[in-house]
């Protein structure tokens, strides 16, 4: 019987892949499901044999320590160079759009929480 072994709603397209190529690389039959053409559905890998999934799992759950341990080096040297987007950046690169954004949420936000300031 298949089981769920990896979802793929909000994964980037290079990460799905490369858990693709993972799972062909040692050998592990797996189908893919869409999100269908409304979206509703899940995306996701499913091995086709239940005694291939501890084996699928291990190899998944490595592969995504060394990609986190991967993403934080290349943020924090980006860090370092001075190249991650910050508010600040934001703000400096268009001061009327940040202002009228800032406004806009504060503006929703105080209508939203009025209701339950008033008696």
């Amino acid at each position: 019987m298949s089981k769920l072994v990896f979802k793929l709603r909000h994964v980037p397209d290079d990460e799905a892949e490369a858990i693709r190529q993972l799972l062909d690389e040692h050998e592990i039959a797996f189908f893919e499901t869409s999100a269908g053409n409304w979206g509703i559905s899940l995306p996701a890998l499913w091995i086709r044999d239940e005694q291939d999934f501890d084996r699928a799992r291990a190899l998944i759950d490595d592969y995504q320590q060394q990609r986190s341990q991967h993403m934080r080096s290349v943020y924090e040297e980006q860090r370092q160079r001075g190249e991650v987007r910050t508010l600040w950046h934001s703000f400096i690169e268009a001061p009327l759009r940040f202002i009228v954004y800032v406004g806009l949420a504060l503006l929703v936000l105080c209508f939203s929480v009025r209701v339950f300031l008033s008696f």
